[in-house]
């Protein structure tokens, strides 16, 4: 049984503060979890149904960790999904780990000020899908520890390092060479751009795009074309930015890595 001070802590890790103050964030649901369980990060402690525990009961003793059976009403008090699932775990956050990472022989994702958590969940779990590993945000991007991002990456955020910091001191301080794509208007034709090498992929804000101190950092510009009508009296001006990191991503490494495609 769940007693009030257990409800009040799972509750309290629903806001940044809390999950900073504790070094703790949740993952929730059956697919979540079993990622959580999987991979290197710390699960500190697990709450689930009776039928949960019953079928992965050989995973919980893999793993040695400690397992409290509720009922799903309680489940339903700590849940943050519309429709509660079996399971919800309590995770530890890896400590930062010092200088960024970045490897040139790989592709790195940037982004600048992806404050919408769906949008942020779905980039990482779209990087995910690419092969990209780690992913660079700006500090006023959402935190990637937030329940909506983390059930938005469906796993995802198991296998993905994101970090945070001022992107343009880190991109300021690339060697020269590096590729920084960045979608604008004045760019080439992404269906167009031949692409020799891995690089950065910069993707800005929903409502305002790149930061206009980051533009000079790009030095491939690129552009998704709109193939809408120009005769129609209105269109979409823009792409959701999950939406054209999906589309950028795709272009890159359909050429970059011929032979998964």
């Amino acid at each position: 049984m769940l007693s009030h001070n257990q409800i009040k802590f799972i509750n309290s890790l629903k806001i940044k503060k809390f999950r900073q103050q504790h070094k703790a964030f949740i993952v929730e649901g059956e697919k979540s979890v079993n990622e959580l369980l999987a991979s290197k990060l710390i699960t500190r402690q697990l709450f689930a149904t009776t039928q949960w525990i019953e079928k992965n009961g050989s995973r919980l003793t893999a793993k040695n960790v400690e397992c409290q059976e509720i009922t799903e009403n309680e489940l339903q008090k700590v849940s943050d999904l519309t429709t509660p699932n079996q399971v919800i775990a309590i995770a530890e956050i890896p400590d930062a780990n010092g200088a960024l990472p970045y490897d040139s022989t790989k592709m790195l994702l940037a982004l600048d000020g992806i404050r919408d958590p769906g949008n942020l969940g779905t980039i990482i779990r779209t990087a995910d899908w690419f092969g990209i590993e780690t992913i660079v945000c700006s500090t006023g991007s959402a935190d990637v520890y937030n329940p909506k991002v983390v059930q938005a990456t469906m796993g995802s955020f198991a296998r993905t390092n994101v970090v945070y910091t001022d992107l343009r001191e880190f991109l300021a301080h690339l060697n020269a060479g590096i590729p920084v794509f960045g979608a604008l208007l004045k760019g080439q034709l992404l269906t167009e751009k031949h692409f020799t090498q891995p690089g950065i992929i910069l993707i800005g804000s929903e409502s305002h795009g790149i930061s206009d101190e980051l533009i000079p950092f790009i030095n491939e510009p690129i552009y998704i074309p709109r193939y809408a009508d120009d005769t129609k009296s209105s269109y979409a001006e823009s792409l959701n930015a999950s939406i054209a990191n999906g589309i950028i991503c795709y272009e890159i490494c359909k050429q970059l890595f011929k032979k998964y495609f």
